[in-house]
């Protein structure tokens, strides 16, 4: 485990009087005392993370107004230093170079502020430091209130809530003279994946990288140096290319752990989705290999090369090469310029023949657990930073059509038409109802079209996209029966047709007991309150559960959450969490 230098801080907190402890806590959060009051409650402390939580938990729980008062409690970013500001905020400004504006930003921050002030009716707040703790800078201030001022006033509420933590998580670890300085680093390897993208989307600043492109393939062997350099026995590059490397256990013949995820992205997509659960890994093992420590296991990092699906259908085709389900058909598609997947392997020097041999021996391995930013809002909304994944969703697809009868949107009487439309939202209406009915069930029409459609033309045909998910496999089939029944209902009684067509069925993979119960311990340990979640996105942990066990971890996003998108994103502060989380599962496994 990674040393916490917080400890004795942590130690004389727990023991302080009341009043003692309040006065350490000064100034975490601003002008608002009644914060630590609160938090105080959760005493004895078992670790700083633990502090952090409590703090943010008695916001969570204190009345709107307390929390309107304790925004409004907040200065206004302003390009220069402002009468009235605490130590800690005089600090944080001028060490995110919020002074050193030019004149045009300067005017620009200021007129933004007001504006945003007018709107929402408290002042703009962001951590200037950031997410890795070293300052945004006026540009990505600026850029940030221009984005922010567009959200709903529910969600900007919140969002500042989450700044203010982020703010106060900041002060307590200058207080505590710590700081993650291996979830920065990890941080560091990120924005040095980065660098590569696509043609078009790199000369547009945005991160798009698919499978065996020139981008592709230098994340490859950019991804091989790191692990090498990391200290890995072996690092190769296998028939698919996923990026291999191997930490050997402390005696021969010995049993390995299994992770990893992958570095392929979608269009205009973030830099932590996949990536995050090689970097967690491979930090773990540059750890080990720099205390020349081997355990009773070995550690196998898989960087898989494809998860997306983005520049052929097939998707999970990394990891399904690993299980032994890897299709020779999938050889034969061809992407948008048509070139197969098979010339794409040649071209990048792989050989399609060499992939069957890198099916596993799942006997070989204790499990598969993989480290995923959670690309959801759950974890974010309840100022956690880590969740332990129950199940990873099983999911069905299908591509479908209404058919009614098109006609004279003035001359056609309400009580006779068959319009495909109307029957489509009364059906969504539906599907929404009866997906909230299961808590963790999902159901969603993505795609919604009325083709050759006109503003006077009752709607003849409809095309649509459902897509329904579920944690077991009984609940996604329960779900479906449903939906599928009630829209032959409602077409029937309409006087419509429809079709259907299954695109996807795939199974629900839920968390083996036994390892799930190690990310619990480690999170535990961590001082953290357990919070248990289903996995609404599909994951390489699922194609691995064919074939031995398997079970993730969350990490929380920033941005409430968003994910396959620029502003994915998540802190150095989590990534600690999540690489000390790793280390103590991999001990637990040891």
């Amino acid at each position: 485990m990674l040393p916490h230098p917080a400890l004795a801080a942590i130690e004389r907190l727990n023991a302080a009087s009341h009043g003692d402890a309040m006065q350490w806590l000064e100034g975490v959060y601003e002008h608002s005392p009644w914060v630590a009051d609160k938090a105080l409650q959760h005493r004895p402390f078992r670790s700083l993370t633990h502090v952090k939580w409590a703090l943010a938990d008695a916001v969570s729980h204190a009345p709107r107004d307390q929390q309107l008062a304790l925004l409004r409690a907040h200065p206004v970013l302003a390009p220069k230093p402002a009468a009235g500001l605490t130590a800690s905020s005089h600090h944080e400004q001028h060490s995110a170079g919020l002074w050193q504006c030019t004149p045009a930003q300067a005017q620009q921050l200021q007129q933004l502020n007001a504006d945003y002030l007018k709107h929402f009716g408290w002042p703009f707040i962001v951590a200037v430091k950031g997410p890795r703790g070293s300052g945004l800078g006026p540009q990505a201030i600026v850029q940030s209130l221009q984005r922010r001022l567009l959200a709903s006033p529910v969600d900007e509420f919140q969002e500042c809530l989450r700044q203010i933590h982020r703010i106060a998580e900041l002060r307590l670890n200058d207080k505590c003279a710590t700081q993650p300085t291996l979830g920065q680093e990890v941080g560091d390897w990120h924005e040095w994946l980065a660098q590569f993208s696509d043609e078009g989307f790199a000369q547009r600043g945005e991160l798009s990288v698919s499978y065996l492109t020139p981008a592709h393939r230098a994340c490859a062997q950019t991804l091989k140096l790191g692990m090498q350099a990391c200290g890995f026995d072996e690092v190769t590059i296998d028939a698919v290319g996923n990026v291999v490397g191997r930490y050997h256990p402390a005696v021969d013949g010995s049993r390995y752990v299994l992770t990893g995820s992958h570095y392929d992205t979608v269009r205009n997509g973030g830099k932590y989705d996949g990536r995050l659960g090689i970097f967690v890994p491979m930090a773990c093992v540059r750890e080990l290999a720099r205390a020349k420590r081997r355990l009773s296991v070995g550690i196998e990092v898989v960087a898989f090369s494809e998860e997306e699906g983005v520049r052929y259908k097939a998707t999970f085709l990394a990891s399904s090469a690993l299980t032994g389900h890897f299709q020779s058909s999938w050889l034969d598609q061809t992407d948008a310029e048509g070139i197969s997947m098979r010339q794409a392997m040649q071209n990048a020097g792989l050989n399609p023949q060499d992939i069957p041999a890198l099916t596993r021996d799942a006997s070989r391995y204790v499990g598969f657990i993989e480290v995923h930013i959670e690309q959801g809002p759950v974890l974010h909304g309840l100022n956690l930073p880590l969740g332990i994944v129950t199940s990873i969703n099983g999911s069905r697809r299908y591509l479908g059509e209404i058919l009614g009868t098109a006609s004279h949107a003035g001359t056609t009487p309400m009580s006779l038409r068959h319009d495909a439309a109307a029957a489509l939202a009364e059906w969504s209406v539906y599907l929404e109802q009866r997906a909230v009915q299961d808590g963790d069930s999902v159901a969603t029409i993505g795609m919604l079209s009325v083709p050759n459609g006109s503003i006077n033309v009752v709607p003849g045909r409809c095309s649509f996209s459902l897509d329904m998910r579920a944690p077991t496999d009984a609940q996604r089939d329960a779900l479906a029966e449903d939906v599928l029944q009630a829209l032959s209902r409602i077409c029937e009684r309409r006087g419509l047709r429809h079709r259907l067509e299954e695109t996807v069925r795939a199974s629900a993979a839920p968390s083996d007991p036994q390892l799930q119960q190690a990310w619990e311990s480690a999170v535990s340990s961590l001082g953290i309150p357990l919070y248990r979640l289903p996995s609404g996105a599909g994951h390489d942990a699922m194609q691995l559960h064919r074939v031995m066990p398997q079970a993730m971890l969350f990490v929380r996003g920033e941005n409430q959450g968003i994910s396959h998108n620029p502003l994915e994103s998540t802190t150095a502060d989590d990534m600690q969490l999540a690489i000390e989380a790793f280390q103590h599962t991999i001990e637990l496994l040891n």
